[in-house]
């Protein structure tokens, strides 16, 4: 089996999830031909990317999603204008996506996220079959609980996830736990994909909590619930720290960003302080760590999560650092909950290599959605 990638390359989720697949692939003796990577502007692929993937990668301009500096949360309005000023150069990215597909010759393409592949399959249209990975495809679950109000920000978020997957031949949407498919929406829940790092880790219970910090507003909340509760030792990695072991008292410890030092970290905690982020909640959950989770102001999709982690048992969900909360909530955390998800992800190996197959198996051509206004589309990208 060759399999070719579509990788959004904003943030770290969804490359890491390809890589996590690109090692199944890899262990079942399927090849995977390269990874054709959504980049905004003159950002490179994220070398921790690059540097781990072992099959080609092609960095292609993708508009790209916009974020409010100071809040991470989706400006569709700004996304929106983001993507008309784009419009040439996106439609020669979507020739390219599709020059490299008829060159690398695959027999399936996968899609993490990356409008880049909904929208050539919805113009171009491509032979080859494609399905979707993404946690965010369960919000087209009949069952997936929602936050009340932001409908705005819900448009927007279905809006620009409807984009990412026309043509696709399965929607696979990673999910804390087993839920029904719904075949009539080419929806099969699947487990979610961890880096192999987690997965070999040798979890212990320590006495520290461990925040993970990349808003200065969550720095702010981290100090006042110091203040708080100077008695509880704290680790906290956020972006404007320059090296490791930063100790600011006798219980408050900064570090900077590290992958492989963070986990590491959460390894030995007693329970993670985070935003509502769906891989770093898994990681958590694989680990048997409680998490308080604290989702950005208007970040639609971290208030999904949050809603659907506190369902799995997974922690609790908060609008600010309260170590209080979280402490009072260790004991009630029930250890059941992460053997589950860890034998729910043991399956993930076969579900998506039988994914891959009936996709290549299907005579079933790339579905039709979007396909009303494809000529005119056309039409007006080459104007």
């Amino acid at each position: 089996m060759r399999v070719l990638f579509l990788v959004q390359g904003e943030g770290r989720g969804h490359l890491t999830q390809a890589l996590s697949l690109a090692q199944i692939l890899t262990i079942a003796g399927h090849e995977v031909t390269g990874a054709i990577v959504g980049v905004t502007g003159k950002r490179p692929v994220p070398s921790f990317f690059s540097e781990k993937f072992s099959a080609p990668v092609y960095p292609v301009f993708s508009p790209g999603l916009v974020y409010n500096a100071g809040t991470n949360a989706l400006e569709p309005f700004k996304t929106t204008v983001s993507a008309v000023r784009a419009f040439r150069p996106f439609w020669r990215s979507l020739r390219q996506v599709r020059d490299h597909i008829d060159t690398l010759r695959p027999d399936v393409v996968v899609n993490f996220y990356e409008m880049l592949g909904g929208m050539t399959y919805a113009l171009l249209r491509p032979s080859v079959p494609m399905i979707c990975i993404a946690h965010q495809y369960m919000a087209f679950h009949s069952d997936f609980q929602r936050p009340k109000g932001q409908w705005f920000y819900r448009q927007a978020f279905k809006v620009n996830t409807r984009l990412t997957c026309f043509g696709a031949h399965e929607l696979l949407a990673l999910s804390f736990d087993k839920q029904a498919d719904e075949p009539n929406k080419r929806l099969k829940i699947v487990p979610p994909l961890l880096r192999q790092e987690i997965t070999d880790l040798k979890p212990a219970t320590g006495d520290f909590l461990l925040a993970y910090v990349t808003q200065p507003g969550l720095k702010v909340e981290l100090e006042k619930a110091h203040q708080n509760r100077p008695d509880m030792p704290m680790h906290a990695f956020h972006s404007d720290a320059s090296g490791p072991d930063q100790v600011v008292d006798n219980t408050l410890t900064y570090h900077a960003i590290d992958g492989k030092r963070f986990l590491d970290f959460m390894a030995r905690c007693k329970a993670i302080v985070t935003t509502a982020g769906f891989e770093s909640v898994c990681e958590a959950l694989y680990l048997g760590k409680p998490a308080l989770m604290i989702p950005q102001s208007n970040h639609y999709e971290q208030a999904c999560n949050a809603i659907d982690s506190e369902r799995a048992g997974v922690g609790i969900a908060s609008d600010r650092f309260d170590i209080n909360q979280l402490l009072d909530f260790i004991p009630q955390y029930d250890p059941q909950v992460s053997k589950q998800f860890r034998a729910w992800h043991a399956q993930g190996y076969f579900i998506f290599l039988a994914a891959l197959n009936r996709a290549i198996s299907s005579t079933q051509k790339p579905s039709s959605s979007g396909g009303f206004f494809r000529t005119r589309i056309r039409h007006l990208l080459r104007s």
